[in-house]
Formats: structure tokens, C-alpha cells, sequence
């Protein structure tokens, strides 16, 4: 009876957090598909070029990062492919763009998703765009003053491309959504076993003392390590689910957001960055540096706000009852 109290709970868990990602991700798929289609993609990449010389990285870039931000890594890697048949870049301008674009990419869902499971739209979208051109900048300064990485990149990996019909979009599609419900259903599996043999109060524990440093309590342990592993979608579902229990609070929500829109999918987006010749310091190690510095001065701004401001500005309506 137990056992079959568990399958039902977990049954539960998996059926709403995989229909709350599907509402999201299912008509912005389609819409971003459109606007693909008529070409507003490039349209906008033509707009970001200027952008790019801030980073020190040539006009045409804004292309690649455009297509990051709207569609996915995967297909600004077609562009990027692309320009390296006819241009040389140095390792410092692709490890650039692989840093911004590890912020800044899939935007129209993720940004969505972290606004359902709790924040503004607008603060999420200006974290990651903001946030990928202030690394961008960093690096830039870095790799400049102390002329690291100026050796002419090497592609590891190059795709045999061609652009797919829509009957093979669409079934792409279907295909991702049902890898999505298969990790859901292990993620929830795995957090109900660790829930009931007490390894997750544990791992919550260990972890306090760095999680109050990024303005979380140790409720919100699990939250961070799920969005650096598996993904932004995956954690912000797994945040839904705990806020609707009320076992986190909103600072909770907003401090484990804030961390994952800046890293989130660590071991396979780091892994795509290293076929492209991204050095792998900047796109892992700087990454997590670069997030729990920004962290901690987000944590500073915070904590200084009104509760009311906080919560008006920052926290969507859903939310602000927690």
C-alpha cells in the first residue's frame, strides 16, 4: 500500500510538472519557428552586430548569438559552422561567444518558464542579456590585456546539416518532449527516494552555509543543483512543484532562479562549447565564477530592499502569496 502511495505521488508530480513545462514550451516552439521562417531571426542579428565589437567580437556574430537567444545552441552552432568556412577566429572570440551564449540562449522558453515558477519576466531577460554581454566584457578585457587565447581556433566537430522539413521539425519535436518526460520522471523519482530516506535533509544541510551566502535557506538545496546539472526547465518545474508544498519561500524562488538563469545544464552545454574549441577554464570554471560573484552582489542589492519593493517589482502575482 505504501509502495503504491509512492508510484501515485510521483505519478502526480511527474504529470503536472511535464504538462506545466509543455504549456510553455509548445506554442512559443511554434511561434519561434514562424518567426524563423520569416526571417526576423536574421533580422535581429543584423541589429546585434554593432553589439558585438563591445566584446570584441566581429559583426557577424550577432547572427550566431541571436539565433542562441531565440531558437537554441544548437541552432546557432549551424551559423557558426557556417561563417568558419569562409572566417578565421582566434580561441579568445569563440570562447567569448560560448560564454555568452551559455547565458543567453533559448530565451522565448526559459525566460517563460522562470516567469511561471516565479519572477519577472523582465528581471530574467535582462540577468541573462545583460549578464551574458558583462561576461562578454570581462572576458574581452582579459583575454586582451594579457593576450591569452589569440592562437587561430580549431573545430573539433563539424555537422553534416541540412535544414529540415517541417513534418522533421515537428517530429523533433515530439521527440524532445518525450525525452523531457522521461527525465522528469527520474528527477521526481529520485527526489522522492532521497525525500524519504532522509538524503535530501541531509544534503540540505551541508550545503546551508554556502546556500545563505546566495541569499537561499537549505529548503532551496536541491533547487541549484537540479538547473546546473539537467537544465533551467527541469528546475524551474521542480521550483513550481516545492512553492505550490510550501516548503520554500520567495527568496528562495528568486535567489535559485537568478543562479540558474546564469548556469544551468553545465556538464552537456560545456561539453557542445568544447566542439566549437571554447577553452574549457572560461566556459566552466569562469562560468561558475562568474555567477556566484554576481550572485553575491544581487544578494547584496536584494536584501537591502524593501520587502514590499521586492516583491512588487521582482516576484510575479502567483508568487507573492508564498
Amino acid at each position: 500500500m505504501v509502495l503504491a502511495d509512492d508510484i501515485r505521488e510521483i505519478v502526480k508530480d511527474v504529470g503536472s510538472t511535464f504538462f506545466f513545462l509543455l504549456k510553455i514550451m509548445i506554442p512559443i516552439s511554434i511561434i519561434v519557428k514562424l518567426l524563423s521562417e520569416f526571417g526576423l531571426i536574421d533580422t535581429i542579428g543584423v541589429q546585434l552586430a554593432p553589439a558585438m565589437g563591445i566584446v570584441g567580437l566581429p559583426g557577424e556574430f550577432g547572427l550566431v548569438l541571436a539565433t542562441a537567444m531565440l531558437v537554441n545552441i544548437y541552432g546557432s552552432f549551424i551559423i557558426f559552422f557556417q561563417l568558419s568556412l569562409t572566417h578565421t577566429y582566434s580561441v579568445a572570440q569563440v570562447t567569448i561567444l560560448a560564454c555568452m551564449i551559455l547565458i543567453a540562449h533559448t530565451l522565448p522558453i526559459e525566460a517563460r518558464i522562470a516567469q511561471k515558477a516565479g519572477v519577472r519576466l523582465w528581471y530574467s531577460l535582462f540577468l541573462r542579456i545583460g549578464g551574458a554581454f558583462l561576461f562578454g566584457v570581462i572576458l574581452h578585457a582579459i583575454f586582451s590585456s594579457f593576450h591569452l587565447l589569440q592562437q587561430n581556433n580549431v573545430l573539433i566537430w563539424k555537422p553534416a546539416y541540412t535544414g529540415p522539413s517541417l513534418a522533421q521539425w515537428a517530429w523533433s519535436q515530439v521527440s524532445y518532449y518525450l525525452i523531457i518526460l522521461l527525465v522528469i520522471l527520474g528527477l521526481m523519482t529520485l527526489m522522492h527516494v532521497l525525500k524519504k530516506t532522509g538524503v535530501l535533509e541531509k544534503i540540505n544541510t551541508t550545503l546551508k552555509p554556502g546556500l545563505e551566502q546566495l541569499g537561499m535557506s537549505k529548503h532551496a538545496a536541491m533547487l541549484p543543483i537540479i538547473g546546473m546539472t539537467l537544465g533551467l526547465s527541469y528546475g524551474g518545474g521542480v521550483i513550481v512543484k516545492e512553492a505550490k508544498e510550501k516548503h520554500i519561500t520567495k527568496k528562495d524562488i528568486f535567489f535559485s532562479l537568478s543562479f540558474m538563469n546564469l548556469s544551468h545544464s553545465l556538464i552537456e552545454d560545456t561539453l557542445l562549447m568544447l566542439l566549437i574549441g571554447a577553452s574549457l577554464a572560461s566556459v566552466f570554471v569562469g562560468r561558475i565564477l562568474f555567477t556566484v560573484s554576481l550572485m553575491l552582489i544581487i544578494v547584496t542589492i536584494v536584501s537591502r530592499l524593501p520587502k514590499e519593493t521586492f516583491t512588487k517589482y521582482f516576484m510575479n502575482k502567483w508568487s507573492q502569496n508564498l
